[in-house]
This record gives structure tokens, sequence and C-alpha cells, in this order.
């Protein structure tokens, strides 16, 4: 039954280009998806595992990396297991976990926000310099020209 229309199927496959000759193309499609899947399975298994986070193409700031280690990806036990819980409070429980540091959820706080805050932290240090270089200029002028400056 299924072979009585086989002449119109192939006919039919031939058309949408999936004919005897066209096998050579095919199989390299097939070799195409299987790398691609590789790609992203492997990319996915980075993302599970990698110390960098995911599409962070933008190199992270020193301080944000300092306090990485807070925000580690930690087992929590499961629910009914009350040894295990118990031994996860004495450890320090949700403490410096993927919430925040201390315990509480960080709402404000994205990765803009943070390199906002580093930028204007990194801002006021250099106006110090500059302020305190200039302070030391003035007072050393002072000095040259005989005025006591303390």
């Amino acid at each position: 039954m299924m072979f009585a229309n086989y002449p119109k199927a192939r006919r039919f496959l031939r058309k949408i280009g999936m004919g005897k000759e066209d096998v050579y193309f095919w199989k390299q499609m097939g070799k195409a998806v299987l790398c691609t899947y590789t790609l992203l399975g492997a990319a996915w298994l980075w993302n599970e595992t990698s110390p960098l986070g995911w599409w962070t193409l933008k190199p992270r700031p020193k301080e944000e990396k300092e306090m990485s280690h807070l925000y580690e990806r930690r087992n929590f036990p499961y629910p009914g297991d009350k040894e295990a819980i118990e031994e996860f409070i004495k450890s320090g429980g949700t403490l410096g976990t993927t919430i925040g540091p201390k315990g509480f959820v960080e709402s404000n706080m994205d990765s803009d926000n943070m390199q906002k805050q580093l930028q204007n932290k990194k801002f006021e240090q250099e106006a110090h310099k500059l302020w305190f270089r200039m302070r030391n200029e003035v007072i050393q002028e002072l000095q040259e020209k005989g005025f006591d400056v303390e």
C-alpha cells in the first residue's frame, strides 16, 4: 500500500532537492548540524561550569573579580533531609550565596549599576589625587616665596 505511491513520492522528493544526486549535499548538511549542536552543547555545558559567566564579553573590573567568590553557585540540601539542612546551616547557610553576600536580595544591583558605582568610585579617587597634587603645588609655591604654611 505504501509503495503504491513510491514514484510520486520520489518525484516529490526530487523536486524539493532530496534525490540520489543530492546525497553528498545532505551528508554535508548533516555534518554541519551535528557540529553546530555539538558546539551549542559545549557552550551550554561551559555556561553551567564557567568561571567567566555567560556572555561576559566586557572584562570584569578587578573589584568585581575579587568579590566573585561571594556569589559562587552553592548546592542547597533537599528540604526533607534534616541532617543535611543542619549541616548546611552550621556551614554558613545562605550567607555568601547567589542571593547576596549577607543573605539579602540585591534588587537594585545589576552589572551596569555595579559598573557605574565602580566608575564613580574611581572618579572620586582621581579627583582626590588631583586635589592633593594641586594643594601640594600651592603649598610648595608659597613656601618658595617665604610664607610659613603647614
